[in-house]
């Protein structure tokens, strides 16, 4: 198969890019950042360059977007000309082209405060509906709306990924989140690659995250003791943490369900909380060192309030 990935410098498109190379497909990557993993540079809203970028495609996997580091630094009409329209056009020109299969890469984080509920953690699976917090989140979702209005209309075959964390953050964090609200690279790629190869089902949306070992009945107790929720679900991170002197999680949140993607894409995250430990140790610069702050850049112009996922 044939593949154009966009946003293929970045850290999710790289990833699906190896995958996809891996697995013996013919990857076009495109990404206004020059890289290894960019055969075409420049803008995903310009049509003439996508133009020429589905030549000869089957499918496409669409990761290029503002994310939410951009909150706050950039003007919010950006991001809807980048998350949406750009989005939107794409979408169109593979129907006008015959190209009728596209991955779209969401984000967890649009659930905003649905995925926070009052006095418990929350449990959130496809069924929940979101409630977005800022512009990231907002324009996500639109994206994903008019996806599905296009995939009904057009008869395109949309599989929307909605993936949790996957970025570097201080080990024991990092470490922790991939039993609730994190997810390794490589296993997002993994999820891409198989929605690329199963059958066309029209429109469709999974949650991506780490595997869990929680149950919706821990809800209330993550929330208040999570320490002893951790005893009996995971002893082994708890034992890990111990020996390297961390402190577990005092509360925690909230929980992605990744099991319907599991169950209808065979899909399983395979890089949980050991290979975070085992990175950290290896010095990999995909994991930040214990004590290193998760600080967002310095806004320099602009507004002067940076919104958070």
């Amino acid at each position: 198969m044939r593949v154009l990935v966009t946003g293929s410098s970045g850290r999710v498109g790289r990833a699906v890019t190896v995958r996809l190379v891996l697995d013996g497909h013919d990857v076009v990557g495109l990404d206004r950042s020059p890289s290894s993993t960019a055969d075409l540079v420049g803008d995903v809203g310009d049509k003439a360059l996508l133009q020429r970028a589905l030549e000869g495609v089957d499918a496409v996997v669409h990761t290029a977007a503002l994310h939410a580091p951009h909150v706050g630094l950039v003007d919010e009409s950006l991001f809807r000309q980048v998350n949406v329209e750009a989005t939107v056009a794409l979408a169109r020109l593979m129907v006008e082209r015959g190209v009728d299969r596209l991955v779209f890469t969401s984000t967890t984080a649009l659930f905003g405060h649905a995925a926070t509920p009052p006095g418990r953690a929350g449990w959130v699976d496809e069924s929940v509906e979101p409630r977005p917090r800022t512009v990231y989140h907002r324009t996500k979702l639109a994206a994903e709306s008019a996806l599905e209005t296009l995939s009904y209309r057009e008869g395109l075959d949309v599989t929307v990924l909605r993936m949790s964390r996957c970025f570097p953050e201080p080990a024991p964090v990092m470490a922790a989140y991939r039993l609730h609200r994190g997810i390794d690279a490589r296993d997002v790629a993994a999820a891409h690659a198989l929605a690329l190869e199963s059958s066309p089902q029209g429109f469709r949306r999974y949650v991506i995250s780490g595997a869990t070992p929680f149950v919706r009945d821990d809800a209330t107790e993550l929330l208040h003791d999570a320490p002893g929720v951790l005893a009996r679900r995971a002893p082994t991170l708890v034992e890990a943490f111990a020996r390297r002197g961390w402190p577990l999680p005092q509360s925690i949140d909230r929980v992605y369900s990744p099991a319907v993607a599991s169950q209808r894409l065979g899909w399983q995250p395979r890089c949980g909380f050991e290979e975070v430990l085992r990175m950290l140790d290896a010095e990999s610069s995909e994991v930040l060192p214990p004590g290193r702050h998760d600080r967002g850049p310095e806004v320099t112009s602009g507004p002067t309030t940076k919104e958070r996922a």
